[in-house]
């Protein structure tokens, strides 16, 4: 359990990476000459966690060292839940804000600690079950996680909306 999660969510790249021990190495796949012989795919692992992201979808190391941080991030958001649940701030985020993973995280915090009951994870956040049910549909990796978490807890699937 990370103490200072929120914190890690809000760092920059810069800030990130040095809690992290950064690894690059040749990609593989598509991607010709360039990506088969030089060192740009990116891992990344936040140091004292299992927490580990990567990602070699870019030609240059700095894109795929940022990528992955942002995968990193995200990973964190969805493994690491504080309490007692404060609501995010705003009920608006874009999926490639750099506030995402921050709102992901408060959202997610808030749905563990009503056990996914979405009249009352709506109630809190400030919003009707619907809209929560469209904002969480808009995102796969969250639309799986959310079903998976009240399957779990023996509450039905969610439907898209």
């Amino acid at each position: 359990m990370l103490e200072n999660r929120d914190e890690i969510l809000k760092m920059d790249d810069a800030e990130l990476s040095r809690l992290c021990e950064l690894e690059f190495f040749k990609g593989t796949g598509n991607g010709g000459q360039k990506r088969n012989k030089t060192s740009s795919a990116a891992r990344v692992r936040l140091a004292g966690t299992a927490y580990t992201a990567a990602d070699c979808t870019e030609r240059s190391q700095h894109r795929n060292r940022a990528a992955a941080l942002a995968k990193l991030r995200i990973a964190v958001a969805f493994g690491e839940r504080e309490t007692p649940a404060q609501p995010p701030e705003r009920f608006e985020c874009a999926l490639g804000h750099a506030g995402y993973p921050l709102w992901l995280a408060h959202i997610l915090d808030v749905a563990a600690e009503e056990k996914w009951e979405l009249k009352a994870v709506a109630a809190k956040i400030g919003c009707t079950p619907s809209s929560l049910v469209k904002k969480l549909a808009r995102d796969p990796a969250l639309w799986q996680f959310a079903n998976a978490e009240r399957m779990r807890l023996e509450l039905p699937p969610l439907r898209r909306p």
